[in-house]
């Protein structure tokens, strides 16, 4: 059994991780929100009916309302978001920026009414780690992204892109609160593929809205675009979700938030080794920051159980 969650939270890093990259290929030369509308459409189709053929109940209403609001807020406000900044900013950059999430869950859930952490035995401890966590993770967001505004870095072609994935996160961060406490399915799956079918008719709204029709050109699009699609519907959604779904029955909650900081990492990685894209001392070093912050503030979520911890993160892929 070891063997195997190993195998699988190698299997959730790695497919995770490497999404980045492959929205960033996808993005080359098909629009953006067509191309999440089509992501989404298939892999959300399948995993619906997956699952109710494998006797999974029919949802009811308040479940599709509250998988509405999930899709609106992790799916169409992140993944969206994300996928579109990758037009102007590197896969690696978006992944580090994204990994801010946590941080941006911690610091509504501590500063909103009866957020978290509340008070227990531990609570003193969880609020030293938490707020060295977020103002870690922020002066590591700082590093990052300040030479990017100020000179012409080759991270970044444009500041509306760092804008828009950091607004992706908070989105994230806003999403996972809610969808702790949300009406959704006992399957976890069959919730998640409601919720990708449903950010699926609110993409193709935003591509309708944003004139995508007009600029999709099918001949145009590489086949390296059409493999990373390929790659985002069975690996980032199928594969990912699949093994992140097992691994919460069957491996300690905190060894499979470990993703959150193990990702970034990777996308970093595979960026530069797939990509060319820049890995400076810079970017190491804010790297390791912002990894660093959300550990301490995994770490403070486990000492204070009434936290909602990093792994309620689960639609970002």
């Amino acid at each position: 059994m070891k063997l195997r969650i190993w195998i699988g939270l190698i299997a959730l890093y790695i497919s995770w991780g490497s999404t980045y990259l492959a929205i960033r290929f996808a993005v080359e030369t098909m629009p953006p929100f067509l191309m999440a509308a089509s992501r989404f459409l298939i892999a959300g189709g399948v995993l619906y009916l997956w699952r109710r053929a494998s006797g999974d109940p029919s949802p009811r209403q308040i479940e599709w309302r509250a998988a509405g609001v999930v899709a609106l807020l992790l799916l169409i406000g992140g993944n969206g978001a994300l996928t579109w900044s990758e037009q102007y900013i590197t896969s690696g950059l978006a992944a580090l920026l994204v990994g801010s999430a946590p941080l941006w869950m911690a610091l509504i859930d501590a500063l909103r009414p009866f957020g978290w952490p509340r008070a227990t035995a531990n609570a003193g401890r969880s609020n030293w780690l938490t707020w060295t966590g977020l103002i870690l993770g922020f002066c590591g967001i700082i590093l990052l992204v300040e030479p990017s505004f100020l000179s012409s870095s080759h991270m970044v072609s444009h500041p509306i892109g760092v804008i828009a994935v950091l607004l992706a996160a908070l989105s994230w961060a806003l999403g996972s609160l809610y969808n702790r406490d949300a009406r959704l399915p006992e399957s976890p799956l069959l919730g998640t593929g409601m919720e990708m079918l449903l950010a699926s008719a609110g993409f193709l709204i935003l591509a309708t809205l944003t004139g995508e029709w007009g600029r999709l050109e099918l001949s145009a699009i590489t086949p390296r675009s059409l493999w990373s699609f390929a790659y985002l519907v069975v690996f980032g959604a199928w594969v990912g979700f699949v093994a992140y779904t097992w691994l919460l029955r069957v491996a300690p909650t905190p060894l499979v938030s470990t993703y959150a900081y193990v990702n970034p990492l990777i996308a970093v990685f595979i960026g530069y080794l797939l990509a060319g894209e820049s890995l400076t001392p810079r970017i190491l070093v804010a790297t390791l920051v912002i990894v660093s912050s959300v550990a301490l503030i995994n770490i403070a979520s486990i000492t204070n159980r009434s936290s909602p911890g990093v792994v309620v993160q689960s639609l970002k892929e």
